[in-house]
């Protein structure tokens, strides 16, 4: 409530800024150059035109899922996953995929894993002066990541950091009630909406966004009129209402693949090996260094559906876990992340920065594709701890 004389004159502040247009966030994004292009790929350089980043620095690349801005690791001045790595002297890359149009709904999962990210990561190595790339990935973009590590063994990944990246959907309450209507005959009958449509459309994308936080949704009108002085609070929500906004379609096919291949009928991703059409990728292959992150408020990809992953990279050198605060889109870039999740990726960042590449030894993959396909729907064994974790 406003008590005070001063609470008042900066309400009536933040008011006039609203009002007139002018908007309380800094929307600025992160100067970038553009070093890469394809089909459904720009790959930028952060900050060209600094010069206090050290020659020898590994570069940084941040891969957003499908359907959302890729502003979405540059949400705004001071919440901007992407500044921050700038400001901390790294040599950070972007990945955009640009908008989605009925025309791409025969894409797959298989062009963003043996395209889209493939070429990104060698455009970004090449950049760097053939550096080992860090690959930082929120939710699909991170999933993606792993699925690229795993497929890809020459490909020069240095470490990958996973932000609320669910694998088992099993734990996520939210896709339960839809379930049912999407197990029907099949799945045959979801496949047929979805091709009829070219995939999600962004509408859609943005309403089931909203619903996950659907109770912040319905007294968001209240918190805005409790918090008139608070000018960060009112830019934070101006923010993610923008990013929001901004919300883009799924391409039909990798929409159809993700929610029923991974997510609904088959759950694939929760025993660690993806079968597209009778190609299996195994997480047990992946052989870098992993970083998992959940957030502790996160709905759309709740801590168990994250920590998931963690059991399955069987082979990785190094896997750690973390629960930082904030939901799906507030851990990455929410007013804490500044001192929290960014913080542990900094300390991973830095510290697989100063080891030489690790090689793990080449085990148990092999024996999770002859499992695979020998019996695709056989219940997951539940293990009882963690590979290696850290809270």
């Amino acid at each position: 409530m406003l008590t005070t004389p001063e609470q008042v004159l900066k309400a009536a502040s933040n008011l006039t800024a609203v009002v007139t247009g002018g908007g309380l966030a800094d929307t600025r994004p992160v100067p970038r150059m553009l070093i890469d292009s394809g089909p459904k790929r720009s790959v930028y350089r952060l900050a060209p035109g600094r010069g206090d980043v050290p020659d020898d620095a590994p570069p940084v690349l941040l891969i957003p899922p499908l359907a959302v801005p890729a502003f979405c690791f540059d949400l705004r001045r001071g919440c901007s996953m992407a500044e921050h790595l700038v400001d901390r002297r790294r040599r950070a890359y972007q990945l955009d995929y640009g908008s989605i149009a009925f025309s791409d709904r025969r894409l797959g999962i298989e062009h963003w894993i043996d395209e889209v990210l493939p070429r990104a990561i060698t455009a970004v190595s090449a950049d760097a002066d053939d550096r080992p790339v860090h690959l930082v990935g929120w939710c699909l973009g991170g999933i993606f990541a792993l699925l690229v590590a795993a497929d890809r063994n020459d490909l020069p990944i240095a470490s990958i950091t996973t932000i609320a990246s669910p694998i088992d959907f099993t734990a996520i309450p939210l896709v339960a009630p839809a379930r049912p209507l999407i197990d029907v005959a099949g799945g045959r009958a979801f496949t047929a909406l979805y091709r009829v449509l070219g995939g999600a459309p962004s509408p859609l994308v943005k309403r089931v966004f909203q619903l996950t936080g659907f109770e912040k949704y319905l007294t968001k009108p209240i918190a805005i009129m409790t918090h008139l002085d608070d000018t960060e609070f009112l830019a934070q929500i101006e923010a993610v209402d923008r990013f929001t906004a901004n919300m883009a379609a799924y391409p039909g096919r990798t929409f159809g693949q993700m929610y029923i291949t991974v997510s609904s009928v088959s759950n694939d991703l929760a025993d660690g090996v993806l079968d597209l059409e009778g190609r299996l990728i195994a997480l047990a292959d992946v052989r870098v260094p992993v970083q998992v992150i959940a957030g502790e408020g996160d709905t759309i990809a709740p801590k168990l559906s994250v920590h998931r992953v963690v059991d399955v990279l069987e082979n990785s050198p190094d896997v750690r876990f973390d629960v930082c605060p904030g939901g799906h889109l507030g851990v990455l870039t929410g007013r804490r992340a500044r001192t929290t999740t960014w913080d542990v990726v900094d300390g991973f960042l830095d510290e697989k920065s100063a080891e030489k590449p690790a090689v793990a030894k080449k085990t148990g993959a092999k024996k999770a594709v002859a499992k695979k396909a020998v019996a695709k729907k056989a219940p997951v064994a539940k293990k009882t701890a963690a590979k290696r974790t850290t809270s």
